[in-house]
């Protein structure tokens, strides 16, 4: 049985991470029938839930080592695990976790990742410093690969796959209906669909979208639903902006699974956001979407897929935000030069468990002719 074992930020109730480790956990399974995941996770009864996986408490370090040592390969999986804009504390961590692979030597992949940015010459010398012992380089777009050329990191192969959930199959949108059901929601109306996060305390923003929102509502007659990716802190998010509008709009207050976020995103006309993953989601349902963006990692999606930006959340006004997704429900689906690119993404993103496939059957190579060696030796 090859056993494996994931890092990342699992166990937070974050949408678009709880769908990345979904999606890695499910190309895993259907590249390795008979795989046994771990996984280092912050809440390990949710993970194991949700996941059917096994898991390890992110900060028992014991337990941790114990389940690297036991593995066949870690993989750093998903997400924007080697940045320290939001955090340099997370940025050792996940170091930390490949240090103790590479301890009992074990190859490590970073799978699908965003890379940096990272900043500061130390923080930017201990990237360089473990990245150049890992086996093999998923990133999901070229930015990132750049990155780790500017960070240099040379030794490892880098290949430039796609983000993680987008091999994920769509969702039902029958079960969308129903949990809109279950707030209240009428399947008659227009829907657009807001997911935000807060942003480094700005408020204009907000400002923008709550203006919009007013008169996307009593203009074009569309229902505003707040939807939180990360709970509860994107639900504090869409009260704050629907307290700032002048007509009533929904704002979803439970956390959601990722068959259930794909599910409401099936449901809506537009999707305006400035959270990663719910563009992701609303796109893999071919549902249009709104970007605006706090991060790079957005502005790299959008230009994946053929879309633009409407703003960041500097600069957007109302009117950009009206002005798009009129755009957008007048057409009434996504471009078609758009599908045509998710699906291209949806293979290159396939790519990530294919290689941690093939860094195991590096290591077998390796352990057969090692074996092969001994026997040799043991003769003579």
């Amino acid at each position: 049985m090859i056993k494996v074992v994931i890092s990342g930020y699992y166990g937070f109730a974050n949408a678009g991470d709880e769908a990345m480790l979904a999606a890695i956990v499910g190309s895993l399974r259907d590249s390795i029938p008979d795989v046994d995941i771990t996984v280092i996770t912050g809440n390990c009864k949710m993970t194991q839930k949700h996941h059917r996986v096994k898991t390890v408490y992110r900060l028992n370090f014991f337990a941790i080592a114990a389940a690297i040592r036991r593995c066949d390969i870690l993989i750093s999986g998903g997400g924007s695990l080697l940045q320290n804009v939001t955090s340099s504390r997370s940025l050792y961590y996940y170091l930390s976790i490949m240090r103790i692979a590479m301890f009992f030597h074990k190859p490590v992949m970073l799978y699908a990742q965003g890379i940096g940015p990272v900043r500061g010459e130390q923080a930017r010398r201990a990237v360089r410093n473990v990245l150049q012992k890992v086996a093999v380089i998923g990133v999901r777009d070229a930015e990132s690969k750049a990155e780790l050329a500017s960070l240099g990191v040379t030794k490892p192969p880098v290949h430039v796959t796609a983000d993680a959930v987008l091999s994920m199959h769509p969702g039902d949108d029958r079960l969308g209906r129903e949990l809109l059901k279950e707030a209240g929601i009428s399947d008659t109306q227009k829907h657009i669909g807001i997911a935000v996060r807060n942003w480094q305390g700005l408020t204009s923003y907000k400002q923008a979208i709550a203006e919009a929102a007013d008169i996307l509502q009593n203009e074009e007659g569309a229902r505003i639903i707040f939807i939180p990716m990360q709970y509860p802190a994107d639900v504090t998010a869409g009260e704050e902006i629907a307290s700032l509008m002048k007509s009533k709009a929904v704002v979803l207050r439970r956390s959601y699974d990722t068959e259930e976020f794909m599910a409401l995103m099936g449901c809506m006309d537009v999707v305006i956001a400035n959270r990663l993953h719910a563009l992701i989601f609303a796109s893999l349902m071919e549902v249009p979407v709104t970007a605006i963006s706090y991060d790079p990692k957005i502005d790299s999606f959008i230009r994946l897929i053929g879309e633009r930006l409407c703003g960041t959340v500097e600069s957007i006004s109302a009117a950009d935000i009206v002005a798009d997704v009129r755009t957008k429900l007048k057409r009434g689906s996504i471009a078609p030069v758009i599908k045509a690119r998710l699906h291209h993404l949806r293979r290159q993103s396939l790519r990530n468990a294919y290689l941690a496939l093939r860094v195991l059957e590096d290591k077998e190579r390796i352990k057969k002719r090692l074996t092969r060696k001994e026997d040799g030796q043991s003769v003579r």
